[in-house]
């Protein structure tokens, strides 16, 4: 992978340790900051500081993800990149997230390094997650671990929060990858969730809740809905059943 373009902004290094991030905003001009003045830029909106590019033969297995908590799309640079954008995109606590919208330019003692993190994440309370998505077999090897020191460095620095990952916990990827189908937005059969939520003020198995209709396809594309967007509630530690328990989601209160 490259860069969008050549680099036309380079930081000047005056001092033994300096920390940048190079990126393109959402209009698409290319800026530079030091890591002091980038708490407040809005990384979620800018465009990705590189191209993921396809070509016949490549190790890597580049595609793109419609995420339904920003309603965008997003490119990825590999099959486990996607399963932690799902992940992501399941999770209520996320507001929003990037794909590699900005590059670290640092140096420290070690010297000069440069690093797209792959992940950028904006939660529902404001606060920052950025993401490496790396191969298993690499996670532990001494590059990667340098990488990971160097941008939890960077992180601390910034008052965000970092963890480098490697293939999620099977259980609840089976879970999400599965109501995943399902996140889209209703449309015509908005009318059938009121029906649902009602018959679910107390806990109740898929079955029983989907047993008013005798064949309840739409009724059941409707249910996992409900589930992906955490307004049917359920055990996310168990395989998903017929016989899992779901239940309405309290009302949200209002100030």
């Amino acid at each position: 992978m490259s860069p969008k373009s050549p680099n036309t902004l380079r930081p000047v290094w005056h001092a033994s340790r300096q920390l940048y991030l190079h990126y393109y905003d959402a209009g698409g001009t290319e800026r530079l900051l030091p890591a002091d003045q980038a708490g407040e830029v809005r990384f979620e909106n800018c465009l990705p500081a590189r191209d993921f590019p396809t070509y016949a033969g490549q190790d890597h297995t580049p595609g793109s993800y419609w995420a339904a908590s920003c309603d965008t799309v997003l490119d990825y640079e590999s099959f486990l990149e996607a399963r932690w954008m799902k992940l992501l995109d399941f999770d209520e606590k996320i507001a929003c997230f990037a794909a590699q919208p900005f590059v670290f330019e640092g140096v420290d003692a070690k010297g000069t390094w440069t690093h797209y993190p792959d992940l950028f994440v904006r939660r529902t309370d404001g606060s920052v997650l950025l993401l490496d998505v790396k191969n298993p077999e690499q996670i532990d090897k001494p590059k990667a671990r340098l990488q990971a020191d160097r941008t939890a460095a960077a992180c601390r620095q910034l008052g965000w929060d970092y963890r480098m990952v490697g293939e999620p916990d099977p259980q609840l990827w089976a879970t999400v990858e599965w109501l995943a189908g399902y996140r889209r937005p209703l449309n015509a059969a908005a009318p059938v969730a009121h029906v649902l939520l009602f018959r679910a003020q107390h806990p109740v198995s898929i079955a029983e809740l989907l047993s008013l209709w005798p064949e309840p396809d739409i009724e059941r594309a409707v249910t996992y809905h409900l589930m992906w967007h955490h307004r049917l509630l359920f055990d996310l530690t168990r395989p998903l059943r017929e016989h899992t328990q779901v239940w309405a989601a309290p009302a949200p209160e209002h100030a």
